[in-house]
């Protein structure tokens, strides 16, 4: 790691929803100061991250991912590269009565903003929520990842509806800028579900399958 990690502040006194409201304040605030989307042309950190990705994701005939958007790691380059290379790829679309579902990227001209304050969205058909179970892998984004695969999102529980419904074996792997891998224990409940490896701009790498995130106790 070349890049320190963030220096969280202590929520541990702090009920598991406050924890992360917290946690979240501070790490949007670190992105907005210190990350700036490529409006404009692809950064050398949006080429190291789609390179590291795609080395990550090798051999995926399927890959569910999603559309980055303001301060998040760049993922449009990625897009473009898994689709030239015949990969089919899924992104988060709101379906009919605003419910979490699929569509399949066609390019990026066919992106459009289809919901306000939301991620652009493919045309084509809505696929039901339970497509993920089709993807070799699981691209997600999140706000920080700790060493033991903890993941803090944004908070609106679209991934906790999708994880449970990829197919087993099927890797989760983080995408976030590099000094957002923090030591952690990061505040989780019950129903977070931990990721199996990380992707940043500098590297990729598994987080320890043995770890105390990934250990289902067996009232669970």
């Amino acid at each position: 790691m070349t890049t320190g990690a963030l220096d969280l502040p202590d929520t541990s006194r702090l009920e598991v929803d406050d924890a992360k409201d917290e946690l979240r304040k501070v790490l949007r605030a670190h992105r907005r100061a210190h990350h700036h989307h490529p409006d404009s042309g692809h950064m050398a950190a949006c080429e190291a991250l789609t390179e590291h990705a795609l080395e990550a994701v090798a051999g995926a005939t399927t890959v569910a991912t999603f559309v980055s958007m303001g301060a998040e790691p760049c993922t449009r380059l990625l897009l473009e590269r898994l689709h030239e290379t015949g990969v089919e790829v899924l992104l988060p679309v709101l379906g009919p009565h605003l419910a979490r579902c699929w569509g399949r990227f066609q390019g990026s001209a066919d992106l459009a903003e289809r919901a306000p304050r939301r991620p652009l969205e493919p045309s084509g058909p809505t696929l039901p929520a339970e497509a993920v179970h089709e993807a070799d892998a699981l691209l997600i984004p999140a706000l920080c990842v700790d060493r033991d695969g903890r993941r803090l999102g944004q908070g609106g529980g679209w991934y906790d509806r999708m994880l449970p419904l990829r197919a087993p074996g099927t890797h989760i792997f983080a995408i976030i800028h590099p000094e957002e891998v923090v030591a952690g224990p990061l505040p989780v409940e019950e129903h977070d579900e931990p990721v199996d490896a990380v992707i940043t701009a500098e590297e990729w790498f598994l987080l320890a399958a043995g770890s105390p995130a990934h250990a289902r106790s067996p009232e669970s």
